[in-house]
């Protein structure tokens, strides 16, 4: 028990209360009506863990390891190329594993819940370690940044070491509810920080950001289990809109989303880390390719696979299910490089570029 409270990743934040205790000072929280006695709640009835023997066997396995779990080889990275702010006429999006997206839309440079750390976990000695790679990206890879977004504050998707290094190069921080508490915590200026609510609106430059609902949980320490808010983004161009998901399990607010403000150009949708244990709180790919159906998509990004082990899957599981049930649906799924840039409305067939990495004679 020691080893899962000491690991504290986003895996073990499910499988048991982490041991780290964090800020407590979490704004103006309480003024939101999806807070109730200190604690956000989820739009519906949700579970962090739905079965607690299902729970315990997943726990077990997660430690004795499995060699499918991770990559047998160096995943390939393209070194990045953005274009230069006048030139983007048409929105772009370059993948940087797990969550992390540069999107560029309208002139404006936005980065989502980068994570440019080893580990995720609060250690730098133990935790989930990214997969090995042939180019490692760092903060100083990126371009000027406009703004980050951030959609909850675990550990895989709110970085210390990654914030710290990006809080004097980007404009603004626009995060859930108590989100901002962190950043302050980390010397961002509380000046540059945007906390919003399920539902508010803001603008930056030509775009209207939205935090729109998700169905999972937050929390960094034993003591601040639901006590900030987590969400995804809706990002509204002049011409074109994305919707980022961050992590959430499948439920009827994709729709409620697509019908306020879709159709959306380009969709980032979490579709790795699942487990039966846990399926309140994360999708699987084919409830993946659902949301996007949902939202009124027209291309799906798969996003939160391929750079951290953090559930019991094969690494490559997650892309080959969503690819099948895209192609039964008729949803154009996108799969990029790390590092490649996309133009949504300008894709070809999908790419298996993870079977080279299996199979470097078939590549």
């Amino acid at each position: 028990m020691l080893l899962l409270m000491l690991s504290a990743t986003t895996f073990l934040l499910i499988a048991c209360a982490p041991l780290f205790r964090t800020q407590e000072a979490y704004n103006d929280s309480h003024r939101s009506p999806n807070n109730n006695n200190g604690k956000f709640h989820n739009p519906v009835l949700t579970t962090v863990s739905s079965d607690n023997q299902n729970m315990f066997s997943a726990t077990v396995d997660f430690f004795r390891g499995s060699p499918d779990r991770v990559p047998s080889g160096e995943i390939p990275v393209m070194p990045l190329s953005p274009s230069p702010a006048a030139e983007t006429e048409e929105i772009r999006v370059t993948w940087l594993g797990h969550s992390t997206c540069l999107i560029e839309i309208d002139g404006q440079v936005l980065l989502t819940d980068p994570m440019f750390s080893d580990r995720a976990s609060p250690l730098t000695f133990l935790g989930p370690k990214r997969f090995a790679t042939d180019r490692v990206v760092t903060v100083d890879d990126l371009p000027e940044i406009d703004a980050v977004l951030i959609s909850h504050d675990h550990y895989d998707h709110l970085d210390h070491q990654t914030i710290t290094e990006l809080r004097d190069r980007v404009n603004r921080f626009y995060v859930p509810l108590g989100v901002g508490g962190h950043l302050q915590k980390w010397g961002v200026d509380k000046q540059r920080i945007v906390e919003l609510d399920w539902w508010e609106e803001t603008t930056h430059g030509p775009l209207t950001l939205v935090a729109t609902p998700a169905r999972h949980f937050s929390g960094r320490g034993l003591r601040d289990r639901n006590k900030t808010l987590w969400a995804s983004w809706t990002i509204l161009g002049t011409r074109q809109r994305a919707f980022f998901s961050g992590d959430s399990g499948y439920f009827d607010g994709f729709k409620e989303i697509g019908d306020a403000y879709g159709p959306f150009d380009v969709t980032m949708i979490e579709s790795g880390a699942y487990n039966d244990a846990w399926a309140d709180i994360h999708m699987k790919p084919e409830e993946t390719v659902q949301a996007h159906m949902d939202l009124q998509g027209r291309a799906l990004l798969p996003i939160h696979w391929a750079k951290f082990n953090l559930a019991l899957h094969p690494w490559t599981e997650p892309i080959e299910r969503l690819l099948r049930e895209a192609e039964v649906q008729g949803v154009t799924a996108l799969t990029p490089l790390q590092g490649e840039a996309v133009v949504p409305g300008k894709v070809q067939e999908p790419t298996r570029w993870w079977v080279a990495v299996e199979s470097p004679t078939q590549g």
